[in-house]
């Protein structure tokens, strides 16, 4: 049995090695993007069926916690050590406020207009990376971010007779996901990712924990299975997006990620019967091409050697 599974998988391997690697890179980025809107859908039909927004978020987080023991165990005491407690502080209410954020606006949006909207989380990291960072940020790039905003402006529509509240949920989750980005480059290099994973999943869980048992429910047996798989879902999808950056160059692989909101747009009609208005559409197409412009800005300058030529 073992040798005829070996052998049904030698042409895949074969395949695999054979592609370059950004071609792996651009793979592991469209996994990514198909486990984070399916990801998307497994929330809605939890929502769907009364879970409270409270409850998803801290069996989400509580998986997460469950995901870094491992590594906690085998970096030993050194993974406790930090001189950083306020910014992990910051980090988890950013971040578990982006998680909440975003799990509320899912119950109200669209699937493809909350993937579109999320996409200006890149757009409220170079202002970030100005105010808290101190780096310096050239017309380029300014006026990408501008355009970017316009259009979270045209999908948000102020003042007009659709303007929808619920889709600043998912702007302010791309906000708290941008802080909590931006605050992890603040610490110093002799943080290790599993420290800064720990107090992260840790702290968050515990803030969670008390407003979720406040309104907890005793799931049915397919709502504990969407559960677990939706935080699994969502390690999963960070696993592949570091390889994808890990395998390929970040200008080769970055533009994948906007498959998502194909996919998206797919299940949400296939599973909710949504169709994105074109105001949607106009908006996310803005959002996507300064983002993408962003993106291929910041992989031109980062060959260029001098300060000089970086702040443009």
């Amino acid at each position: 049995m073992g040798d005829k599974v070996r052998r049904s998988t030698q042409p895949l391997q074969a395949y695999w090695h054979g592609l370059s690697a950004n071609g792996r890179g651009a793979l592991f980025m469209l996994a990514a993007a198909c486990f984070f809107a399916a990801n998307g859908a497994l929330i809605k039909t939890l929502l769907a069926s009364d879970l409270h927004p409270l409850q998803i978020t801290f069996v989400r987080l509580s998986v997460g916690v469950l995901a870094i023991l491992p590594f906690v165990w085998r970096a030993g005491r050194a993974a406790l050590k930090t001189r950083h407690p306020g910014i992990h502080a910051l980090r988890a209410v950013a971040g578990g406020g982006a998680m909440i954020c975003g799990i509320a606006a899912l119950d109200k949006l669209p699937l493809a207009d909350f993937t579109a909207l999320s996409f200006a989380q890149p757009l409220f990291a170079v202002i970030l990376a100005i105010l808290v960072l101190g780096e310096t940020v050239g017309w380029r790039r300014w006026g990408a971010t501008l355009a970017g905003f316009l259009g979270v402006v045209i999908m948000v529509r102020p003042g007009s007779g659709s303007f929808d509240v619920d889709a600043l949920l998912a702007v302010a989750m791309a906000l708290g996901i941008a802080v909590a980005v931006i605050l992890a480059k603040r610490l110093p290099a002799e943080e290790s990712q599993v420290t800064i994973l720990l107090y992260f999943s840790v702290t968050t869980a515990l803030v969670f924990a008390a407003p979720a048992l406040a309104v907890w429910r005793t799931p049915t047996l397919p709502e504990a299975l969407g559960l677990v798989g939706f935080g699994l879902g969502g390690l999963i999808t960070q696993a592949l997006m570091i390889a994808a950056y890990r395998t390929g160059e970040a200008s080769v692989v970055a533009p994948f990620d906007y498959s998502k909101l194909i996919v998206a747009g797919i299940l949400g009609f296939a599973l909710f019967g949504e169709v994105p208005d074109r105001w949607t559409v106009a908006g996310a197409a803005v959002i996507v091409a300064a983002t993408l412009y962003i993106a291929r800005r910041e992989a031109v300058l980062g060959k260029r050697p001098t300060p000089r030529e970086s702040a443009s």
